[in-house]
């Protein structure tokens, strides 16, 4: 940990309606965010990623357990925490009217201690658009206005919520770069996303979310450690040997082989091919990876509620 816990979250969960009507949308969030530290919630689509996020802001209840931001509850001492927290919301409500200049001066107009808005209108590079409505941004415009809006009041905790969708892959990069800065600068981040390529890039922790549950959480490499690899390569006419701690299916006109050890594995194969003569066409070698692992807990935990379905 870098530093003192910044986010406690104690068995939070949150319900939506009552009686035979209701849902809960997160169930018994345990996590823990240290100062300076960028965490990651990541899920499909309805997984509570939202939810989450908006009880640690403060912006909805949690129906049982307890939240923590600075030390202080962010419902019920909102007043005093606000200053210190930047807020990006899924959805932005920026009134259309406005231009990206006066949408920007407005909200630093709520700050304490603002930054100049050229300057932050640099930062998420939309100076260019400054004087532009808002209903004649692009979605991704829209999206980096938000930004800015999160990051003039020089937040001490810093919440976003799906921060790059709808942005083009360089915007995606540049927006990147700026969070990095950010953490690096000593902010904590809270994000959501479900773009692995930038919980890879940017996450210290993260955890990934299922039907409002944490399935697995720890740093990349420790969500990543006890998955296995995967080895595929189109059949050949001879049967592939047994080989020590993988396991085989076959898919189509390909073997795919899974192990935890793919160097061994793959050299096994590599071996027994030349003994034998064979060539092994379109092979293909992978470790692990969290996109991997996180299609693997969607696949496993959608079965298990199926077959819990069937037998109910």
């Amino acid at each position: 940990m870098k530093g003192d816990p910044v986010i406690e979250v104690d068995a939070m969960s949150r319900r939506y309606g009552s009686g035979k009507g209701a849902f809960f949308a997160v169930r018994d969030l345990e996590l823990t965010v240290a100062e300076g530290q960028l965490f990651g919630l990541l899920g499909t689509n309805g997984a509570g990623k939202t939810s989450s996020l908006e009880v640690i802001q403060g912006l909805s209840r949690p129906t049982d357990g307890s939240v923590r931001v600075l030390g202080m509850d962010p419902v019920r001492e909102r007043r005093e925490l606000r200053p210190s927290l930047g807020i990006m919301l899924q959805k932005g409500g920026l009134p259309q009217d406005l231009t990206a200049r006066e949408s920007l001066s407005m909200w630093a107009g709520t700050c304490s201690n603002p930054l100049p808005v050229d300057e932050v209108l640099e930062r998420v590079d939309m100076r260019d658009r400054s004087d532009t409505r808002v209903k004649f941004l692009s979605g991704g415009e829209a999206r980096r206005l938000d930004l800015a809006c999160a990051i003039i009041g020089q937040p001490l905790v810093l919440f976003l919520d799906e921060p790059t969708t709808g942005l083009d892959p360089e915007s995606r990069r540049n927006t990147w770069q700026l969070i990095a800065e950010l953490k690096a600068s000593g902010v904590t981040i809270m994000l959501t996303t479900h773009y692995l390529d930038e919980a890879e890039s940017l996450c210290d922790q993260l955890a990934i979310m299922h039907r409002g549950t944490v399935v697995r959480s720890g740093t990349v490499a420790e969500v990543v450690a006890d998955h296995p690899a995967q080895i595929k390569v189109r059949r050949p006419d001879l049967l592939l040997p047994n080989l020590p701690g993988a396991e085989m299916r076959v898919e189509g006109d390909s073997v795919v082989i899974t192990t935890a050890t793919v160097q061994e594995t793959l050299t096994d194969l590599l071996i027994w091919a030349q003994h034998n003569n064979v060539t092994l066409s379109g092979l293909d070698a992978r470790a692990a990876s969290l996109e991997t692992v996180f299609l693997s807990i969607a696949d496993q935990f959608d079965h298990h509620v199926n077959l819990e379905g069937a037998s109910a």
